[in-house]
């Protein structure tokens, strides 16, 4: 579990279809392939970390942007082969788990990664180091909902009818906010299905990324969505009239993660690449372009900053452990209704 203090204290066939043009000796040429997300994230990456930190010791970043699924397919489907397509992945906790069970990733140490002591103890992984952290909040239009919802089940309240609007790439967490509302908990999702089929006959809408569902809530054509505390900091600094409510079922943490796989063919820059992720400048600036918590002791942020990204201590006591387990055992499942059933 990541520790209430630490939350707080923080803030003081698919491998192929997505393949990168990367030369065999790219190991050779100080390539670093990273797999990650596009957006904010990539771009972020590219200016706090890989132009900075990497190019100046001789280091070429290429990144090879997919969503989260295409490249845990691509992670498990190239495990065996001698030489893999990525040097680094980046990976939520859940989905890291699901990759590391197969045993696709490099052990961290502090060999590898000179940083690894600066990382809060219980954000630490066997494989993976942590980047950044947020909770899942409930985030609303303040210039249409003046009596904000306290709970996940008050988005099913027939009034905001039309005006809830989920990402798709982020059907995990949707699926988990609506269990939570329909009784159920982080390890048990099956009321979700009626929820999610309940929400659908309220019209709720479904976009295909992030920035759509900003360009919605700017817009106005939606007013309310269950989201990253973090997104909901980044994008009310862009000019969106948000605020957020901890729901009373509990927030539940995500850490975004990284690995090396074991079939990497630029391990060394691979490391070298994660040790850069947890540079304490380049934290404190994740946390003020992007509003994620830093994850190492030295990454020290602004008093004001901190209020806007952490946890007060009441909803600190509201946080959720995932069952990385579970969701694990139950995410073909998962995807499958989101798919067929709900989006049909």
């Amino acid at each position: 579990m990541i520790s209430r203090r630490r939350f707080l204290s923080a803030g003081a066939g698919a491998a192929a279809a997505l393949a990168v043009n990367v030369p065999a000796s790219h190991a050779e040429t100080g390539q670093v392939v990273v797999g990650t997300w596009g957006g904010d994230y990539g771009q972020l990456l590219s200016d706090l970390i890989d132009k900075p930190l990497l190019a100046p010791k001789g280091v070429e970043v290429l990144q090879d942007v997919a969503n989260a699924d295409p490249r845990k397919t691509k992670l498990l489907a190239e495990r065996q082969s001698r030489r893999g397509s990525m040097d680094v992945a980046c990976l939520s906790d859940s989905d890291h788990y699901i990759v590391a069970a197969t045993e696709a990733f490099e052990p961290v140490d502090a060999a590898k990664v000179s940083r690894l002591d600066k990382v809060f103890p219980e954000l630490r992984t066997a494989t993976a180091i942590p980047h950044i952290y947020s909770a899942q909040v409930i985030l609303y239009n303040t210039n249409q909902v003046k009596a904000p919802p306290t709970a996940f089940a008050d988005l099913w309240d027939p009034k905001w009818r039309g005006k809830v609007g989920l990402v798709d790439i982020l059907y995990p967490n949707n699926t988990l906010a609506a269990a939570l509302a329909g009784g159920g908990s982080v390890s048990n999702f099956d009321p979700a299905e009626q929820k999610l089929m309940e929400l659908r006959s309220l019209d709720a809408k479904v976009y295909p990324s992030n920035e759509a569902l900003a360009a919605a809530l700017k817009s106005e054509e939606v007013w309310l969505t269950t989201m990253w505390l973090a997104r909901g900091f980044m994008w009310k600094k862009s000019g969106i009239p948000l605020s957020h409510v901890v729901p009373k079922e509990g927030a539940v943490a995500i850490v975004f993660e990284a690995s090396v796989p074991r079939n990497a063919r630029n391990k060394d820059g691979g490391f070298t690449y994660l040790d850069a992720m947890l540079d304490a400048k380049a934290q404190v600036a994740f946390a003020d372009k992007m509003g994620y918590v830093p994850t190492v002791t030295d990454a020290v942020l602004p008093e004001e900053l901190a209020k806007q990204v952490s946890l007060g201590e009441a909803d600190r006591a509201k946080l959720l452990k995932p069952d990385y387990a579970y969701q694990a055992q139950r995410s073909q499942r998962t995807l499958d209704f989101w798919n067929k059933q709900f989006k049909a």
